[in-house]
């Protein structure tokens, strides 16, 4: 850690110079081209953007890549936005309500309480769709009625004073109670006043709601606990999963018969009551058999990426590119994630591979080959093939409208193990959670583990000067984490020893000029161009933050050849300006496209 810790100022990336031809001088100028269908055989959608804007990218493929690739000059795909990747029959969620989750359904500082005005249009917006009298926008949903009334419910048993009901909120329950309570169903009462102490006498169905059969008795039980402000048990939390996913259809009807509303209100309402060590293991260890034992891949050395699997709105995510520039040396990556997820629905992994051509429904034994692969030497994995009961969630989770307990536990996941050392990456925005990601890091028992505040919460460290204005807890570049000691002595309860750290990176300590960040606006295309252009060895801020971040992940997960952070960094640009970087992302789509 001394070399992170105690940098040579000296050093400078730029400075740094490379004697052979790069992979850009050895191959023709032209167009990167991708294909108009996806592997379903469905037509990828086209969208004419103003002034033409085409995919402008400065990537190389000569003519027999092409070929081989099976791309057509005529194959052009014009950008996309990351908001065209959301999946057309997740029916819209109210949008009035949807609001008003936003302030209510959150923890016990952060929840901002509805004025009068915002609440008597809320529960009127309740009450009329209810009664099948809404006009001009979209129902009220089980789910987001099960996550409303939960945060309301929470907010009256557990939350300080501040953050309970306003007295507008009073009022506005005052007035519509009587009316909901004849409008909505028993589940949906029950959540809103489980014990029958917050509304009057008026609603006798909480206290003797028990449900209609014995999963849905079990989710009843566990919920009238959260609804408390209450934790509940390891093998609880897991039971209740267990039991009720995968959800049995696109809209989010369950497939084992349980209310949505009643699933959606224990979600939001284990995250409102900040999860505890126990149950966080149980959303991250459930469904680790769904398919099987895990396949194991012959490499010396695996990191799994877990980068938020929302996206990015605002901000370059340079992660794909740096796992292209690992693999070069010999670390292995495992990136996992999804196409499309709210609530910020940004630019992903997926989205830019599928845009580029390659697979994206691999196998997890799939996935496997492609890391044993010299050719390639990492992977990504879709949710929906590594572990179809979460992804079945994906519709639920956008009306639920907060991140639920499976925000953070799906980021430390194992989709594939491998015979060396294994380390998990992930990334984090709130404060207070980087402890429970790290806990569950040791519990997967893996060498390594990191937690990295990149920006927007995902993993890509920048190179931008922090503002003197920046918001309160930890700074962007904030690092935390542990590695393996094979010289101690002293085991931990897994018979690792480990030796842990934290620490802000300072791009400028390692000769990098402080340079803002590359925006993409949800533009999939501006990422892709972004991060092939620095492959080819193109100078500027995404080629500085590919380095920068394979180089410190290097160096802090204890990775052999980079117990020198400078040497790391040379490491990594070395990978990029002789080519073999952008090699690996073309091979990964060329032989992605051909797996069955």
């Amino acid at each position: 850690m001394k070399a992170l810790l105690s940098p040579e100022p000296s050093f400078s990336i730029s400075s740094l110079q490379i004697k052979r031809p790069t992979y850009s001088d050895a191959l023709p100028s032209s167009c990167l081209r991708f294909p108009l269908t996806d592997f379903n055989g469905h037509p990828r959608r086209r969208k004419l953007l103003p002034h033409g804007g085409g995919l402008k990218m400065k990537a190389v493929l000569d003519s027999a890549m092409m070929e081989q690739f099976g791309l057509k000059e005529s194959d052009i795909k014009n950008p996309a936005l990351s908001s065209t990747y959301r999946r057309s029959e997740i029916p819209k969620a109210n949008p009035t309500v949807l609001d008003a989750q936003a302030r209510v359904c959150t923890g016990p500082t952060q929840t901002r309480p509805l004025s009068e005005e915002q609440a008597f249009k809320v529960f009127d917006t309740i009450l009329r769709s209810a009664r099948g009298e809404l006009k001009g926008e979209a129902p009220v949903s089980k789910a987001q009625l099960g996550a409303f009334f939960a945060g309301m419910t929470i907010r009256a048993n557990a939350f300080p004073e501040e953050t309970q009901w306003s007295e507008g909120e009073k009022r506005a329950m005052d007035v519509f109670w009587p009316l909901l309570v004849r409008a909505l169903p028993p589940d949906v009462l029950f959540i809103a006043d489980p014990e029958g102490s917050l509304l009057g006498t008026s609603n006798s169905v909480g206290p003797s709601f028990v449900g209609n059969e014995s999963k849905e008795m079990r989710l009843v039980g566990a919920l009238r606990e959260v609804l408390a402000g209450g934790h509940l048990g390891y093998e609880e939390v897991k039971g209740v999963l267990r039991d009720v996913l995968p959800l049995g259809s696109e809209d989010g009807g369950l497939a084992s018969g349980v209310s949505e509303s009643l699933l959606s209100a224990f979600l939001i309402g284990q995250r409102m009551n900040r999860e505890t060590d126990r149950e966080l293991k149980a959303y991250c260890l459930a469904f680790d058999d769904e398919l099987g034992g895990a396949p194991v891949a012959d490499v010396k050395s695996l990191t799994h990426y877990g980068e938020p699997y929302d996206g990015n709105t605002r901000f370059f995510r340079s992660t794909l590119f740096v796992a292209t520039v690992r693999a070069c040396y010999g670390e292995s990556s495992l990136l996992h994630g999804v196409e499309w997820m709210p609530p910020k629905g940004g630019v992903t992994e997926e989205q830019m591979l599928k845009f580029m051509g390659a697979k994206t429904s691999l196998s997890v034994h799939q996935a496997k080959e492609l890391i044993e692969d010299e050719k390639a030497g990492f992977a990504y994995l879709s949710l929906r093939e590594a572990r179809p009961s979460l992804y079945s969630l994906v519709g639920m989770r956008e009306h639920i409208k907060k991140r639920p307990p499976l925000a953070t536990t799906e980021k430390v996941q194992q989709f594939v193990r491998a015979t060396g050392k294994e380390s998990i990456v992930a990334g984090f925005y709130h404060e207070g959670y980087e402890e429970p990601l790290l806990m569950l890091m040791r519990r997967r028992g893996v060498h390594s583990g990191l937690v990295v505040k990149g920006e927007e919460g995902a993993l890509s460290m920048t190179t931008r000067v922090r503002a003197a204005t920046a918001s309160k807890g930890f700074p962007v570049n904030y690092c935390s984490g542990f590695r393996s000691l094979s010289s101690e002595t002293a085991l931990e309860a897994d018979g690792v020893s480990r030796q842990s750290f934290n620490l802000e990176v300072d791009a400028r300590n390692y000769g990098f000029e402080p340079t803002e960040t590359p925006r993409t606006d949800r533009s999939v295309s501006k990422n892709i161009e972004l991060g092939l252009a620095a492959l080819r060895g193109e100078k500027g801020a995404a080629y500085d933050r590919i380095v920068l971040n394979a180089g410190i992940v290097d160096h802090l997960l204890g990775c052999d050849g980079a117990e020198d952070v400078v040497v790391a960094m040379e490491r990594a640009k070395e990978a990029i300006d002789s080519g073999k970087a952008l090699k690996k992302l073309l091979n990964y789509i060329e032989i992605s496209r051909k797996m069955k």
